[in-house]
This record gives structure tokens, C-alpha cells and sequence, in this order.
């Protein structure tokens, strides 16, 4: 029998929970937000829940927006020690002529044949968009920006982005460049929870170099909403677009906004999307830390099923008053085979607001299963063989 992956799942032991809310449910209705861009996503930055989504698998030009994929590869080599905020980067004649001055683009004006400390390489990207700035860093660590766009597109499979590449570090028009917005939230939040001492430099509101002071160009910062990043990106192509965060009562939210038609439009939408996200929505808790949420059968094993937890705590962020419109499946790749190992990952648990994916959490075992015996082999055959034609 060969091992056809499809995508069955059960619902859990779910019922006693919406019974519960159902019970509860609040008079009033969270309202619809309607907003001007063609693409745009707001997440919940801890619990990873999706408050709204419009076309965010859509693959879109990154524009400046690439150059948070470029401070990740940075950062990651920060964090793992292969590089130091002190060490030099030569500004190259190709560095200087692409990104610089006379390129009429966003620039930090390094000086041709110059060194700059890579802390002030990272400023200069960050709070200047600098051209510059990238094609420095990607010449030092890779040679060439070809070569770094190859670093880039490593990075962001490890981190699991999927709709998404990269050919060079500034975001300037390539049409073999792409991202979506789903998949610059995923990087919005890996960067936040994994680099928070580099992450700080998002906040700054203005770098001065080669005696030219600029300010930070993220218009949310300047906005009394607790915003401190991340970043802005425009061409011709992909329109005004933003990346951004805030934090209000202990919750970070993540926006990624893109296609508009103007800065003032961009900073708007920006700003009006936020202030619902913080409004319009309740935290819920749907399983404690180490809690049991259901059972996945194993294949052949002993036991015959397997125990899954998430781990930690499992929450979810849902408009008020839409408790009742809330459904979860444990989802997983049929067949799962023996043997499992205690901690390893063997389901998602997909829970839907309404018609509305909102959020995926990996399921684990909570305990080992080993290889069963000839009986329990031939009977899941048997009940393999039986049941394989139902529609799942």
C-alpha cells in the first residue's frame, strides 16, 4: 500500500468549549474593516491569530520592504557571533554609483572608497532605507548581490516563507523579485520574538551621516499608538506599502499594508487598522500550557493513537462577540508511522473564525509510541483498507 499523503483531519473534543462560549457571547459584534489597500494583514504578534486578511497570499513587488529580509540575514549572523556591530564594510565604486547620491534613490551618502562600522550600516538601512547601505553589506558578506540574494532566499526558507524571493538586498524593481504580505508577517514576527535587542533600531527617529541628517521614514512612529516599527517601501509597481507594529496593553499587533496610492493614504489605513485591531478583539484561552487537546491514530503503532499537546499554552485573539462562529479540527498527514517519539511534532491544530482561517499551532506527542505487533499491523491495514474510500 504506498503512502499517498493527504490531508485528513478529525474534529477534537471541541463541543464543551463552544457550548460554553456560546453561552457567553457578547451583545455586540465586532465590526467589518474596510480599508483602501489591495493588500493588507493585521496579526496578532504573540499568538500568531490572523484579525484580518486580504489577499495576503497575492505575490506582490517587495520594494524596500526586501531590505527587512536583508537586516535578517544580519542579525542571524550577529546572533550566531560570525559577525560583530564593529567590524568595517568597504564602500565599493558599484556600491557608490547604484545606491548612492546620484542614484536618486533612497541613500545614507557613504563615501566612495570609505570603511562604515556595520552598526552604522544597520542604521542607515533601517531608519534611511539606504540603497547604500544593503549593496555594502551584501558585497562584504557575499561578494555580490546575486550571491547575497541567495543568502537571502536560505534565510527565508529556515524561517519558513513560502511565497517569497529575493535577487538582491535594496528591493529595486526585478520582476523575478517577490513577496506576499502573509509572508512578510511571518517575518515582521520572526525578527520581533528572535532579535529584540537589534530590533530596538526600528524605533530610532533619525541617523546622521556624512554630516546629513534623515529622519526615520515609518510615519507610524511619529503617531500617539505605541508604534516602534518596522518599514516603508514604494515603486511604481508595487505602490505605497508599509510593514508596522505596536504595542498597547501588553499585545503586539502586526500590520503589512500594500498597493496604495499615497504616503498619506499608507501612513492612514496604517494607523486606522491598528487602532481596530487593539479595539475590536478578545483574547480566549482554548488550552492551558502541557494540556491535552486531542489524539491522532498512529499507524501500525503500540499504542494505536497518540496523545498531542501544544505545548505551551494555546490562545486566540476573536473579534467580540463571535465566540459561537468558532471551530477547530486537529489536523495531520495520514499515515503517521512508528516509531513517535515523546516531543515530536505530529499534527496542526487549525482553528477557523466563521468561513476564516485565523491561526495554526503545532501539535506534539505527549508520549513515545512504538512499533506494534503482526495483530495491531494487519488490523490498521484492515481498517485502512475499509474506510479509505470515505471522502475526508
Amino acid at each position: 500500500m504506498s503512502p499517498v499523503t493527504s490531508f485528513r483531519s478529525v474534529l477534537i473534543g471541541f463541543f464543551a468549549l463552544l457550548a460554553m462560549a456560546a453561552a457567553c457571547v457578547m451583545p455586540a459584534s465586532a465590526q467589518n474593516f474596510d480599508t483602501s489597500a489591495p493588500q493588507a494583514l493585521l496579526m496578532d504578534a504573540d499568538t500568531g491569530t490572523i484579525l484580518l486578511a486580504k489577499e495576503i497570499n497575492t505575490k506582490i513587488p517587495p520594494a524596500s520592504l526586501a531590505k527587512l529580509m536583508t537586516m535578517e540575514v544580519v542579525f542571524n549572523r550577529l546572533k550566531e557571533g560570525s559577525l560583530k556591530l564593529t567590524d568595517k564594510f568597504f564602500v565599493s565604486e558599484n556600491a557608490w554609483r547604484k545606491g548612492g547620491a546620484n542614484s536618486g534613490g533612497s541613500t545614507m551618502f557613504a563615501k566612495l572608497n570609505s570603511e562604515i562600522a556595520l552598526e552604522d550600516l544597520i542604521k542607515g538601512v533601517i531608519i534611511q532605507s539606504a540603497n547604500d547601505g544593503c549593496i555594502i553589506i551584501a558585497e562584504g558578506l557575499a561578494g555580490t548581490e546575486e550571491t547575497f540574494g541567495s543568502l537571502m532566499n536560505e534565510r527565508a526558507r529556515r524561517i519558513g516563507l513560502t511565497n517569497s524571493h529575493f535577487t538582491n538586498s535594496t528591493g529595486l524593481p526585478d520582476e523575478a523579485q517577490y513577496v506576499s504580505v502573509a509572508d512578510l508577517a511571518k517575518l515582521a514576527q520572526h525578527m520581533i520574538r528572535e532579535y529584540p535587542e537589534y530590533y530596538r533600531y526600528y524605533s530610532i527617529p533619525e541617523f546622521e551621516w556624512n554630516g546629513i541628517n534623515q529622519r526615520n521614514r515609518n510615519p507610524l512612529l511619529g503617531m500617539s499608538i505605541n508604534a516602534d516599527g518596522m518599514k516603508t517601501g514604494y515603486t511604481e509597481e508595487s505602490g505605497y506599502a508599509i510593514v508596522g507594529s505596536a504595542v498597547r496593553d501588553g499585545q503586539r499587533l502586526i500590520t503589512v499594508m500594500s498597493g496604495m496610492t499615497s504616503t498619506k493614504e499608507r501612513a492612514e489605513e496604517a494607523r486606522k487598522i491598528l487602532d481596530w485591531g487593539f479595539r475590536a478583539f478578545e483574547r480566549l484561552n482554548l488550552f492551558d500550557a502541557e494540556a491535552k487537546v486531542g489524539e491522532v491514530p498512529v499507524y501500525g503503532g503500540n499504542p494505536g493513537k497518540v496523545e498531542v499537546t501544544g505545548g505551551d499554552s494555546i490562545e486566540i485573539y476573536l473579534p467580540v462577540g463571535n465566540r459561537d462562529r468558532l471551530r477547530a479540527r486537529i489536523a495531520y498527514n495520514y499515515p503517521i508511522m512508528p516509531p513517535v517519539k515523546k516531543g515530536d511534532r505530529v499534527a496542526t491544530l487549525k482553528v477557523w473564525i466563521g468561513d476564516n482561517l485565523s491561526q495554526e499551532t503545532p501539535l506534539y506527542a505527549m508520549q513515545a509510541v512504538e512499533q506494534g505487533g503482526i495483530v495491531q499491523q494487519a488490523t490498521d491495514a484492515l481498517t485502512e483498507l475499509l474506510t479509505s474510500w470515505i471522502p475526508q
